[in-house]
């Protein structure tokens, strides 16, 4: 590639004569290479953040007792995967509370899209009951955790309800906003072809909410594993909660850090898995100008 040159500021330039091969190798290379910085930089500064805090650590400068530090916490994460707890496994717990996330958030999901998509394409519906929403939207939903333990119990149906009121409003508020910021020429034209209502609403009102939809469904995830991890606080003999509540209890801050890196370990997984899904049925959609696929 000898006719491509860098130029000021890391842009590549092209000198005429320069193929399209030669300049989509450039444009791969180009890519890969500013992966590879992001990943490094990501790196450095997760080592040097762990770093300090175990320095500080175990200098005193922060007292260990309340912060404990990354080594007392990695093997305390390595007991619990090895050992579980005196009540059962790490698998299980993981599995009760990722039942009652994952039903929480499917329950959550499809009826915020439903009520969301369908008062958003109804005004007089949408405007008679949006002060009732704003009242329920209003309450914060973590308090509800004892009126849902004392409906359905300490089992698997409160902390079920509790994620789903957790992810519900997130995804029905960006369900009705895309809706009400579907493109209206796109909608003009299609009635002009004389599309139905329900065409009108199955083929471009609701791919046109699809990034909203989407932009929920990143961030509810996690909602709904928190609801989840709050019942258990509340009243349960298993899940991640239960542990982080049984380390607090007797004072152990690795544990209870150890079962938070398990969370957060989840929730990537979880929020890598709804990418890959809405790259695949949003294939029609460009990339973002900032997308770094990271």
């Amino acid at each position: 590639m000898s006719n491509i040159a860098i130029g000021n500021g890391g842009a590549i330039v092209y000198a005429p004569g320069t193929s399209d091969a030669e300049i989509e190798a450039a444009a791969v290379a180009a890519a890969l290479r500013h992966r590879r910085l992001v990943i490094t930089w990501r790196l450095v500064i997760l080592a040097v953040l762990l770093g300090t805090w175990e320095v500080f650590a175990r200098t005193g400068i922060i007292d260990s007792f309340f912060y404990s530090y990354p080594s007392a916490i990695a093997a305390r994460l390595y007991e619990l995967i090895t050992e579980g707890t005196d009540e059962a496994p790490l698998w299980y717990h993981l599995y009760i509370t990722m039942e009652e996330a994952l039903i929480g958030f499917l329950f959550g999901s499809v009826f915020g899209v439903l009520f969301g998509v369908a008062l958003g394409r109804n005004k007089m519906a949408s405007d008679v009951l949006s002060v009732y929403i704003k009242v329920l939207n209003a309450i914060p939903r973590v308090v509800l955790a004892p009126i849902f333990i004392l409906l359905f119990g300490f089992g698997l149906w409160s902390k079920v309800a509790l994620s789903f009121v957790m992810v519900f409003f997130v995804v029905f508020s960006n369900a009705f906003q895309g809706v009400r910021e579907a493109d209206r020429a796109m909608i003009a034209n299609a009635q002009i072809l004389g599309a139905s209502k329900w065409a009108l609403t199955r083929d471009v009102i609701i791919p046109s909410a699809m990034s909203w939809i989407f932009a929920s469904l990143h961030i509810s995830f996690g909602f709904a594993i928190v609801g989840a991890i709050v019942g258990e606080f509340i009243g349960s003999r298993y899940g991640i909660g239960f542990i982080i509540q049984t380390a607090r209890g007797v004072h152990d801050t690795a544990e209870m850090y150890a079962a938070i890196v398990i969370i957060v370990v989840v929730v990537l997984g979880a929020e890598w898995i709804m990418t890959r899904i809405e790259e695949r049925l949003a294939r029609w959609r460009p990339p973002a100008l900032n997308d770094s696929n990271g």
